[in-house]
């Protein structure tokens, strides 16, 4: 526990402007991020006597070790910048909303050629226009079937869209009237386009306007005795009014708003949203937080409104948004929102009428969500708390392990050899810091084994090794170690042990395959600002899937680096024993032991997060093509060169001369392409193996 005076700014240093301010700890991770109108102010009120301080904030400022601020210009630019830095921080002091589900959106692929409607769930893309979110998967599929009646736009994925262009007809849809089949040109992509835009703007709350002229045009096509036509446009005109139907009128102005009420107690708060677009609650969504510091209903609200709209534009954000109290800068959280909209936004409290009525049942439904939330969670807590307790217990610690950290070896046959790593905090999974390896063979500069085969000691005794280097030399880097004046002698531990000459190869799940360098010295993710690093950050305790062996293994890599402050254990599947270092027994857990089974429970993680990187490595290596072998030849040229010759079996027929040929294809590479087919074996023949027939290879495509 830091002394807060410490690290206290000197007087006169901190600026009377405004700013946002960091709060890091000793490891240098950012843990807490603020904005304040006059830093000075705000930073003086952290530095005070302790009993003075909210019990959070007194936890946050001992554990705090140093503070930093930017300077801004603006209170908006101020709040903008402290969004940013909460979303790349991961501050484990703010207050930070989690969806209570994954919600469901109606999107409109308008970067499409031929945009399509889908349901999306996740972060939203580029390009992309989403209306939303909805309860359930099911109202969006009921919704749009009765709407492609009337816009009968593109839904299938982009393969069933190519398949059928291929063959030219189209699919069901497109018998049926329930798409206007543009894979076959029955609409162009203009008109195509220009359905879409309907439907987006029917789904916008633009009905009234498209019904009206519905009417008008079923009338005209009776009067002149069109009745087919007249009959088709009265349906269309009934599927359009049930679909307005799943979504009752409100608000009778057609009002365009985002109504937010909070439920909080002393400990969570849960937040809930109704969007009324039109008059109608088009969507609604709920997130549940933990009062990490000291936040009154105001901050929560403004909090919920950063993470709401931070990453909106355009008519996303609402003309009107209506919440329970009004942030502390209201006048700065408005200009925010209308810079985001690019038009003018109010935020106010509703105080009669209609608005005041929905109001009233949003804040039940938010009371709800934090019953329920409390609900699951009160059995939940206790059990994680247990949980750690009984395996501090059983392993000797000091204290319950907040932070564990599982490896897991995974091959196939002796080859593909990869390692997982996955982080559970308080007993839940941190997905962010899971990471996976290569196997090398390698150990800084000494090659201690061959890569292939099956010794997963060997690779276990690596992985640990390169995880645990990254961990000192990102300690070194930040100057944890002060005084030392050998940086490669610091804690008695030789120069090898923090400043590797060759980077490790963790592996991060967006760069699976050369992801060590975004890890290492000059890196994107280790810069000293704060932003979570790949192993910047101490495990209490270490287990691997294994049994004495590996554990050994593990325990010697770490006494090699002079760690000693990280426990190690090892759940072997067999009998599901736990093995310690230098333990000729092992420690059996009750069956029924709530740590036991948060042990399976990491374990398993680990081995699961393993496998699918390893299966993934394995088709990527069985899908590679002889293709692949010719230098400067890039993804673009391989594809034009499959599609032009049908296969890579055709190619492999085929002469320099019609190669070149190709749009894009020189000389030179086109007998780079020839020399590299012909070094490369031919893929063996398919055989059938009900009737032992040899199958010719398939001029469609081509895995060679």
């Amino acid at each position: 526990m830091a002394d807060p005076s410490s690290y206290r700014p000197r007087p006169g240093e901190i600026p009377d402007s405004p700013g946002v301010y960091k709060f890091r700890d000793e490891h240098r991770r950012v843990i807490y991020v603020g904005k304040a109108k006059s830093l000075r102010q705000r930073l003086a009120s952290y530095f005070q006597d302790l009993a003075n301080l909210h019990p959070r904030t007194a936890t946050m400022v001992t554990t705090a070790a140093a503070v930093e601020w930017t300077v801004v210009s603006t209170e908006v630019e101020a709040l903008q910048l402290e969004y940013s830095w909460i979303k790349e921080y991961d501050p484990r002091f703010n207050v930070k909303y989690r969806d209570d589900k994954s919600y469901p959106y109606l999107a409109v692929t308008l970067n499409e050629e031929f945009p399509r409607v889908q349901v999306m769930r996740g972060a939203k893309r580029k390009g992309v226009r989403y209306f939303g979110p909805y309860g359930q998967a099911w109202a969006i599929r009921e919704t749009v079937d009765l709407m492609l009646r009337v816009f009968p736009v593109r839904t299938c994925s982009a393969g069933v869209l190519k398949n059928h262009q291929q063959k030219g007809r189209p699919c069901l849809l497109g018998y049926i009237g329930k798409c206007s089949a543009p894979c076959v040109g029955r609409v162009t992509a203009e008109e195509h386009r220009e359905l879409a835009e309907e439907f987006c703007d029917f789904m916008a709350g633009r009905t009234g306007t498209y019904i009206r002229r519905l009417e008008k045009q079923m009338t005209a096509a009776a009067e002149e005795m069109e009745y087919e036509r007249a009959a088709r446009l009265r349906d269309d005109i009934d599927a359009l009014r049930r679909a307005l139907e799943k979504n009752a009128v409100v608000l009778a102005d057609a009002t365009d708003a985002d109504l937010m009420a909070l439920a909080e107690d002393e400990l969570e708060a849960a937040v809930q949203i109704f969007h009324v677009r039109g008059g109608r609650v088009r969507g609604q969504r709920g997130w549940v937080t933990d009062k990490v510091e000291a936040v009154d209903t105001a901050g929560l609200v403004e909090h919920a409104l950063q993470q709401l709209y931070g990453e909106e534009r355009g008519e996303s954000v609402p003309k009107e948004v209506l919440v329970p109290a009004l942030p502390e800068a209201a006048d700065t959280v408005g200009q925010w929102l209308s810079e985001r909209r690019g038009a003018q936004v109010s935020l106010r409290i509703p105080q009669r009428g209609d608005k005041k009525d929905l109001m009233e049942t949003v804040q039940r439904n938010a009371q709800q969500a934090l019953a329920l939330h409390k609900t699951k969670r009160a059995s939940d807590l206790t059990t994680r708390s247990r949980a750690l307790e009984e395996i501090a217990e059983a392993l000797g610690l000091d204290s319950a392990p907040l932070r564990i950290e599982c490896f897991d070896i995974s091959h196939f046959q002796g080859e593909d050899v990869v390692a997982s790593m996955v982080v559970f905090e308080d007993g839940l999974p941190r997905k962010s810091e899971y990471r996976r390896f290569q196997i090398k063979g390698r150990v800084g500069d000494t090659q201690v084994w061959h890569g292939e085969g099956q010794d997963d000691v060997r690779s276990m005794h690596e992985v640990i090794s390169r995880r645990f280097r990254r961990y000192l030399a990102e300690k070194d880097r930040t100057g944890e170690w002060i005084g030392a004046d050998d940086p490669g002698e610091r804690d008695g531990m030789p120069g090898t042990a923090t400043h590797p000459s060759h980077p490790s190869h963790a592996d991060h799940a967006s760069h699976a395959d050369h992801a060590d360098h975004a890890g290492g010295p000059g890196g994107p993710a280790t810069d000293d600002d704060g932003r979570p690093r790949r192993f910047a950050y101490p495990p209490q305790l270490v287990v691997v899937d294994g049994g004495q062996p590996q554990v050994a293994a593990a325990r010697r890599a770490l006494d090699e680096l002079g760690i000693d402050d990280v426990a190690v254990c090892g759940l072997a599947k067999r009998l599901e024993e736990v093995w310690l270092p230098g333990e000729s027994d092992p420690v059996v857990l009750p069956r029924s032991s709530e740590g036991l089974y948060l042990l399976q429970r990491v374990r398993d993680t680990a081995h699961d997060f393993a496998i699918r990187y390893q299966r993934s490595k394995r088709t990527k290596r069985i899908r590679t093509s002889p293709l692949d072998a010719v230098h400067g030849l890039g993804e673009r040229r391989k594809q034009a060169l499959i599609k032009h010759f049908g296969s890579v079996k055709r190619l492999r027929q085929a002469t320099i001369e019609q190669i070149c040929e190709v749009p894009g294809m020189g000389r030179k590479t086109a007998e780079s392409v020839v020399a590299a087919l012909a070094a490369a074996a031919p893929a063996a023949p398919a055989v059938n193996t009900a009737t032992g027939e040899i199958m010719e290879e398939n001029d469609g495509g081509s895995t060679a």
